[in-house]
């Protein structure tokens, strides 16, 4: 028996692909966080954090993204788009997501304390708002998380030992 194609069409490989936006970020010494917006299976908008090298709070990759996809389709409406985020979409990123009307969200790990898509709250199905989105988590979660977790141990320690230095001198 041969040996599985890869699906290029799948949600795991979408968020491989995002994860290479993440690991991006973490070269920057940005949060570890990528995005990626899909439209009738190809990737029309790539993104990672860039709140330090910007220097701008609202420069998260989903909020990139969305800017590049509306840019590729002509239009604000994401409607028939997915997007693949490596990390739960907080709720600025959420109510963007529901303002451009994405029809899916895929987000690898969960945020108990700030996510937006079902965690600390649900804004991507909030029944008040004009738009819900269907949403889909856990995809790649232990690389998703575990580069995060890397990287916030790796700036624990560091803050660490410039405190350490500090105290020294």
């Amino acid at each position: 028996m041969d040996d599985p194609i890869i699906d290029l069409q799948s949600d795991h490989y979408f968020m491989g692909e995002a994860l290479r936006q993440a690991a991006r970020a973490y070269a920057a010494e940005e949060v570890p966080i990528g995005a990626v917006i899909v439209r009738e299976g190809r990737i029309i908008a790539r993104a990672f954090n860039q709140v330090e090298l910007l220097k701008d709070a609202t420069a998260h990759a989903e909020m990139l993204a969305i800017t590049q996809a509306e840019e590729a389709v002509g239009d604000w409406r994401l409607t028939d788009c997915t997007l693949y985020a490596t990390k739960e979409p907080c709720p600025m990123c959420a109510g963007a997501v529901v303002h451009v009307r994405l029809a899916r969200v895929v987000f690898g790990a969960r945020d108990p304390k700030g996510g937006a898509a079902g965690s600390a709250l649900n804004l991507l199905q909030f029944p008040g708002l004009n738009h819900q989105c269907e949403i889909t988590n856990g995809v790649r979660e232990a690389e998703c998380r575990g580069l995060l977790q890397t990287f916030f141990a790796e700036q624990r320690e560091r803050n660490e030992q410039v405190r350490k230095q500090a105290q020294a001198n």
